[in-house]
């Protein structure tokens, strides 16, 4: 049964879709992070704030994580964040 092709097919489909699943739950991760490090870096984000992140790329994200280290007031970030615009 497991050589059978629709088995195969059920497979590899369950296989995608649990690779597409952990990769959204690890963007989710890495985004809740950026969060709780802006936060305690620059203080409270408004929710305008959080919606422009939460509209990041992953790579995007990922900049803005390592931006962050250098950020030392909430202007930096909105500086940041326009530059993206």
């Amino acid at each position: 049964m497991r050589e059978s092709v629709i088995y195969q097919e059920i497979l590899s489909r369950g296989e995608e879709i649990g690779q597409k699943l952990g990769e959204q739950i690890g963007e989710q991760r890495e985004r809740s992070l950026i969060l709780r490090l802006l936060t305690r870096r620059v203080g409270e984000l408004s929710q305008q704030t959080i919606t422009r992140i939460d509209a990041l790329s992953l790579e995007e994200l990922e900049n803005l994580g390592e931006a962050l280290l250098d950020f030392e007031a909430m202007v930096d970030l909105e500086v940041w964040l326009s530059a993206l615009e």
